[in-house]
């Protein structure tokens, strides 16, 4: 039975100090709902992970990204091991952001994910296209060429671990939003390669969450498709109130 999960990603956004204070409105805030139905995640810098470990108790711990090594001399990067040490639980990999700004490949991905797992984290693995190519319809293409190429050498049992975000990188941090349907259509093509690698069950299972400007407003028409289950949520997870509007959207 897959999980309801909304995961925060706070990007490159707040001090040490106020990614504090925002995680205890958060977890307060989590912990005094009742009958939540999905499960909370906040992606917080490298800076931000054990003192924001720290204060959660009803809400999981991501970083927003690891190394592509396990150690070295790597000077500022930081990898999978180090992350696991402060008690994340996830870490985001793939985000469009490292892929265009950081020159992320895929192949470089399939060997992050590796190492996260091996590090006994869990994997929020981002998919998504461009709007040059959602304009020319090359982006089914685009979107399996990213989980075949990063994903899709896994074990099955490997899977159970992994998370997918779908993002339309056309509608992250443009006020655009792709419609509930055509974000279900993409959500039900990756459901339906994963049953393509791994079987119908594995792909019941795993876990497809939107990631493109999802908000309060629009978090509950998204919600309730069938293949939609839950949201990365970047803007709107720096404010507690709004965070927390999309968390019990469910």
């Amino acid at each position: 039975m897959r999980k309801n999960i909304v995961a925060g990603n706070w990007k490159m956004n707040t001090t040490v100090a106020e990614g504090v204070e925002l995680a205890h409105q958060v977890n307060a805030a989590v912990e005094a709902a009742t009958d939540l139905k999905c499960e909370v995640i906040v992606g917080v810098p490298f800076t931000h992970l054990t003192a924001v470990k720290q204060v959660l108790t009803a809400v999981n711990l991501a970083a927003e990204n690891c190394a592509d090594h396990v150690s070295g001399a790597y000077t500022g990067e930081v990898s999978a091991p180090m992350v696991a040490s402060t008690g994340a639980q996830y870490v985001i990999l793939g985000h469009s952001e490292r892929r265009e700004y950081y020159n992320e490949t895929n192949a470089m991905l399939k060997t992050k994910v590796d190492l996260a797992l091996e590090a006994g984290l869990k994997v929020i693995f981002c998919c998504g296209e461009s709007l040059a190519q959602r304009k020319d319809g090359s982006y089914f293409d685009v979107i399996k060429s990213e989980l075949t190429e990063s994903l899709f050498h896994l074990t099955a049992e490997q899977m159970a671990n992994i998370v997918i975000a779908y993002e339309p990188i056309w509608a992250i941090g443009t006020g655009e939003t792709a419609t509930s349907d055509q974000a279900e259509e993409i959500h039900a093509f990756i459901r339906g390669l994963i049953a393509e690698q791994y079987g119908a069950q594995i792909a019941e299972d795993t876990t497809i969450l939107y990631g493109g400007s999802c908000k309060p407003s629009n978090a509950p028409e998204l919600f309730a498709k069938p293949d939609i289950d839950g949201g990365l949520i970047g803007g709107a997870s720096l404010k507690a109130d709004s965070f927390m509007g999309i968390v019990t959207a469910f």
